[in-house]
């Protein structure tokens, strides 16, 4: 390309893959955003659910405007800042987590989730997108891209409802510590998730190189249905 009598060129790169040292697997939910296999836990922000009040008061004020009126055409811009800034705490946020997530592991797993068909679910779907898994997991994706690293995506069918020793361990949404009757192993859930997802072969990765191919495999993933640990506390 030539510009301003200068020629630029784009290069594209190829990041070398760093040697695996370091290994997580990551279950991701509401009542804790993730929880790591190693038992590190984060809270989600719920940035979404602190404002609620404060832009519902600010869409009230835009619902009595007059229509075409320049006062509403004010309010609508208001409504629209609180939004943005909604969107942009939790854009830092995650950039915040998946920086410290590439950082510190080489290797990460976590579960192949079809988030368009959950948020479908209404009684969640604002809870879900609150949360941010996607960006979360985007966030991880391309910054392992760029590292070096890997990030791998598993078959989600029954990691709340398994045992690491592969018994099945039934449970109902409300009992948040698991408690298996064959090798006698008694853990909080979703710590025993994340396990089953860092053992869990990958059907779709991330293998350290430049590009946009692990972001394209975002969104084109299988349809699967998973026990909701998402309804607790909600």
């Amino acid at each position: 390309m030539l510009t301003n009598g200068m020629f630029l060129f784009h290069v594209k790169s190829k990041t070398i893959p760093v040697e695996v040292k370091t290994k997580i697997g990551i279950d991701v939910g509401l009542i804790d955003l993730i929880t790591l296999s190693n038992g590190e836990q984060i809270k989600p922000p719920k940035f979404l659910r602190k404002s609620e009040d404060k832009l519902a008061h600010q869409q009230r004020r835009l619902s009595r405007k007059k229509k075409g009126s320049g006062k509403r055409n004010k309010q609508k811009i208001i409504v629209a800042k609180v939004n943005r800034k909604i969107r942009n705490q939790r854009k830092d946020f995650n950039h915040k987590v998946s920086r410290n997530l590439v950082d510190t592991y080489d290797h990460i797993k976590f579960e192949d989730l079809q988030i368009k068909n959950m948020v479908k679910n209404h009684c969640v779907a604002k809870s879900i997108s609150d949360a941010g898994w996607y960006q979360l997991m985007q966030f991880t994706e391309y910054k392992a891209e760029y590292a070096g690293k890997f990030v791998e995506f598993v078959n989600p069918a029954g990691t709340s409802q398994t045992c690491i020793c592969g018994y099945s361990v039934p449970k109902k949404l409300s009992q948040r510590i698991h408690r298996c009757p064959s090798c006698d192993l008694v853990m909080g859930r979703d710590q025993v998730s994340a396990i089953i997802i860092e053992n869990r072969p990958s059907i779709k990765s991330t293998v350290g190189t430049t590009g946009i191919n692990a972001r394209q495999g975002l969104s084109s993933r299988e349809p699967m249905q998973r026990e909701a640990t998402l309804l607790v506390g909600w």
